[in-house]
């Protein structure tokens, strides 16, 4: 009982120590951002600023204009993006799971084949794709070629297998038709999936940078991670003290996001773990 005892106080210390490490940089990012940019570069290491300012939010939603554009570009981005993502993955997954069509399997196989395939090697490809389409530098250049996602039409349709038929059954029965079905019961019924879904999906899209950078060129156009980078190359040195209130600024909705969908998150986890 004691070596019991012993071995959960030490796994409670584990877990402490490494949530500190964890939330150390975020808090002392939070109270930077209210630093003047000489008290930030001293070295000093204490969370309360010894000259509380707001002078770097000011900045960022005042005198730089750009900054709420970028946030509200990212927005758009992100929902629109998961959006699409939500209901073509869901769409994708149950018609793996349930419908019966020639070459489902093979379709199945290649698409998990795929997902070995690293995104890094497709970026030239759809670059020069989307420059005979017409669409670089727009944000559909971020948002069409990451449409569907594999791994979470692998996700929804493992979770349309285990689906009980008998409630599209009763459902038939009722007189609902396929997509009545699918959109009235089965789409409500699968929200703890498709919240999982939407949180990784909003946060794909929101901390992507790569992308913009590559396929987007006009300032009024980047989101909030590529114009972040410009905070960084400012007079030729490191504005920290503008990044710091603008990365605080950036976590926010993803925080949001998370504590709508926390109980159908934690949900979804459970059941993708009990199957």
């Amino acid at each position: 009982m004691k070596q019991k005892n012993f071995f959960k106080y030490l796994l409670y210390g584990i877990l402490i120590v490494y949530a500190v490490l964890t939330l150390y940089p975020f808090i002392w990012a939070f109270t930077a951002s209210f630093k003047p940019l000489k008290e930030i570069v001293s070295g000093d290491l204490s969370f309360i600023p010894k000259e509380f300012t707001t002078d770097a939010y000011a900045y960022i939603f005042g005198r730089s204009s750009l900054f709420s554009q970028w946030f509200v570009n990212s927005v758009i981005i992100s929902v629109i993006g998961t959006t699409v993502n939500i209901f073509l993955n869901t769409m994708a997954g149950y018609a793996l799971a349930r419908l019966s069509f020639p070459g489902r399997q093979r379709i199945f196989y290649g698409l998990l084949a795929m997902m070995m395939v690293p995104s890094q090697v497709l970026l030239i490809p759809n670059y020069l794709i989307l420059v005979n389409l017409g669409l670089l530098d727009s944000f559909g250049a971020l948002i069409i070629p990451a449409a569907i996602n594999i791994g979470n039409i692998f996700m929804m349709r493992q979770f349309f297998v285990s689906f009980p038929r008998d409630i599209e059954e009763a459902a038939s029965i009722d007189g609902l038709g396929r997509f009545q079905t699918f959109f009235k019961i089965v789409m409500p019924l699968a929200m703890p999936s498709i919240a999982t879904q939407a949180v990784f999906t909003f946060m794909g899209f929101w901390n992507e940078f790569m992308k913009p950078m590559l396929y987007i060129s006009t300032p009024t156009r980047y989101t909030l991670t590529l114009g972040l980078q410009t905070f960084q190359a400012k007079d030729g040195g490191v504005r920290w003290d503008h990044t710091m209130a603008a990365s605080i600024i950036t976590i926010i909705p993803i925080i949001a996001i998370y504590l709508i969908f926390n109980k159908y998150f934690l949900k979804g986890i459970r059941m993708d773990g009990e199957k």
